[in-house]
């Protein structure tokens, strides 16, 4: 779906290492464009913008792009659990050993440093034959990129020549609306940064119970992805782990007006419970954003098809 708005796109400059590890990776729907040393706020163009992927020297071509979903500062076991191989490594001792190239300083046992992670959806890789040059004016001292207008000059030379370059996975053209003209798209969220996108909009805190340490957080579908659930924020709760577990297994739901319920089978079944029933009530976090909060109709949908009342 695409919104109005005035185009732009950025370009950024990655390793040849990650570009050939993720485009011989097939089937990809997003990937982890992560930052050691600088793990500041990306906000250089909105989510839906084109990220295109700039080679360092000596290649100094563009090889391949994709589109701006979210950006968030998060811990390396996060990040390594979430994205896994999407990080562009083949294991968590790589990764941990590329963060200490990078920042020119070792991982202290038990250390578990901040990334900068622009999650990026939708991503397209070039074969080496098909590689663009960058743009002219992209000067030899920027380290990390730069934004272009996509609608004239270099950036809409830029984008014409990946849009014309668009490559399957097999290296075959294909065009379509999908590279037509330059806009902002509404990013298709893979599960990687659909699990961020709602730990990011619950203010890392379990809509149930406020809990806030976060490798017992999980983020629930609520309609599964396998019954045609979207990978979208409003299909989405911040749960603590237990929590998340009974919400699956409809002992528990989160009902069209944010009430939380317990199901009575959960105390005749196991004879307990004591512990959920005293969260009965409101939620106790919501997403500050209102388009980021459940849709009532998924939560009826819960309710009716999948708590057991």
């Amino acid at each position: 779906m695409r919104a109005n708005s005035t185009p732009s796109g950025y370009v950024g400059v990655t390793d040849e290492g990650w570009y050939r590890y993720l485009r011989a990776m097939p089937n990809l729907d997003e990937v982890n464009f992560w930052r050691p040393k600088d793990p500041k706020a990306f906000a250089a163009v909105p989510p839906g913008s084109p990220f295109f992927f700039k080679l360092k020297a000596p290649h100094n071509a563009i090889v391949g792009f994709a589109y701006f979903a979210r950006f968030a500062k998060l811990p390396l076991s996060l990040v390594w659990e979430t994205f896994r191989e999407k990080n562009g490594v083949a294991d968590l001792l790589e990764m941990r050993d590329r963060i200490a190239r990078l920042r020119r300083s070792p991982i202290e046992p038990g250390e578990d440093p901040d990334l900068g992670c622009i999650l990026l959806t939708e991503p397209t890789f070039f074969a080496e034959d098909a590689w663009i040059p960058q743009p002219t004016d992209f000067s030899p001292t920027l380290v990390q990129g730069r934004s272009y207008e996509l609608t004239h000059g270099e950036g809409a030379s830029l984008w014409e020549a990946c849009r014309q370059g668009a490559a399957r996975p097999d290296g075959a053209a294909e065009l379509g609306e999908r590279w037509g003209s330059p806009a902002l798209v509404r990013p298709r969220l893979g599960q990687g940064t659909f699990r961020v996108s709602v730990i990011e909009a619950y203010g890392r805190a379990c809509a149930v119970t406020g809990e806030h340490s976060l490798p017992v957080l999980e983020a629930a579908h609520i309609m599964p992805y396998a019954s045609s659930g979207p990978h979208e924020v409003r299909n989405g709760l911040l749960l603590r782990t237990d929590i998340h577990r009974l919400y699956d297994r409809g002992f528990v739901t989160v009902t069209p007006d944010l009430e939380f319920r317990v199901s009575p089978k959960l105390r005749q079944r196991w004879e307990n419970g004591r512990a959920y029933y005293s969260l009965e009530g409101a939620l106790k976090v919501l997403p500050r954003r209102a388009d980021e909060r459940p849709d009532p109709e998924l939560l009826d949908w819960h309710a009716k098809h999948v708590f057991v009342a």
